[in-house]
């Protein structure tokens, strides 16, 4: 059985703890509300230019950007949105099941997949399973910056520009609540597979001032850049939800976890007592026998 000094120092390393995960909560919690309404601020913009493209899809183009060009899958590219820090669930742990699922998809018919990973979990992650990493971007604050983001996904658009990535994929957590976040896999290219409201209508074209080709690489550019930066901000609004409800039941469990500890302290405590007594009776009758 336990020491009674021993029980002591477990509760008080309990208690320790508890004073972590507690603080640890209430950071999260004043992160959220400013995470959130960053990445509330976004998703309109992220969703009208989805639905502009989602429209010059279903048109008939004269100039056929490369970017709505389906090819035979050779080689794919997967953006990979992860967080920095651990202790927020299995909210890492259920994106990557998800992407590695979809790598031993393309691993059985011989397709590639190269990876851009934003996160220290990530990078640690892909890179023991040996993926091909072409870039890596760790260390992002609440507020990214784009033109960080940008530039590393910009090297895996080059490799597509050149046909040598077919598709790309981008895999981030999607916030629903602070109850629940989605680990979501979209593919980000070709735009093809977009799909709009408008179905069954007749094909048309817009016209276009100065030209078609101009203003369609700077659409799709821009279309690009806003999925991704508008997936880094669900992201991080999904790790601040995470973690405090993960530090919320760990709060929980530790104080669970001590008023067992004192229990039991109470229980090692009183026996002690007992068995003292009756020591001490035993000794006194002992003696009046002698």
């Amino acid at each position: 059985m336990a020491s009674i000094n021993e029980i002591k120092n477990k509760i008080l390393s309990v208690v320790n703890t508890k004073k972590i995960t507690k603080a640890m909560e209430m950071v999260s919690a004043s992160k959220i509300r400013k995470t959130q309404e960053r990445m509330q601020l976004g998703r309109p913009y992220s969703e009208i230019i989805k639905k502009v493209i989602a429209h010059v899809v279903q048109g008939n183009l004269e100039y056929k950007h490369s970017y709505l060009e389906s090819r035979k899958t050779q080689r794919v590219g997967v953006i990979v949105i992860s967080t920095d820090r651990g202790l927020c669930g299995s909210l890492n742990t259920n994106l990557f099941k998800i992407v590695l699922l979809k790598m031993q998809q393309y691993a059985r018919v011989n397709v590639l997949c190269d990876l851009v990973l934003f996160g220290l979990k990530s990078i640690s992650v892909f890179k023991s399973c040996g993926s091909n990493i072409l870039a890596t971007v760790s260390n992002i604050e609440e507020n990214p910056n784009l033109l960080e983001l940008i530039n590393s996904v910009n090297i895996l658009l080059k490799e597509y520009d050149l046909r040598k990535i077919d598709k790309v994929f981008l895999a981030y957590n999607k916030f629903h609540n602070k109850m629940s976040q989605i680990p979501t896999l979209n593919q980000l290219l070709p735009c093809s597979g977009i799909t709009t409201a408008v179905q069954g209508a007749k094909k048309w074209d817009y016209l276009y001032e100065p030209e078609s080709k101009l203003i369609l690489d700077v659409l799709f550019k821009r279309y690009v850049e806003s999925q991704v930066y508008q997936s880094v901000l669900e992201n991080i609004a999904s790790e601040q939800a995470a973690r405090m409800m993960a530090m919320k039941t760990a709060t929980d469990n530790s104080s669970n976890r001590i008023k067992e500890l004192q229990l039991f302290y109470n229980k090692v405590r009183q026996a002690n007592i007992t068995q003292e007594l009756n020591e001490i009776v035993a000794g006194a009758s002992a003696v009046s026998i002698q």
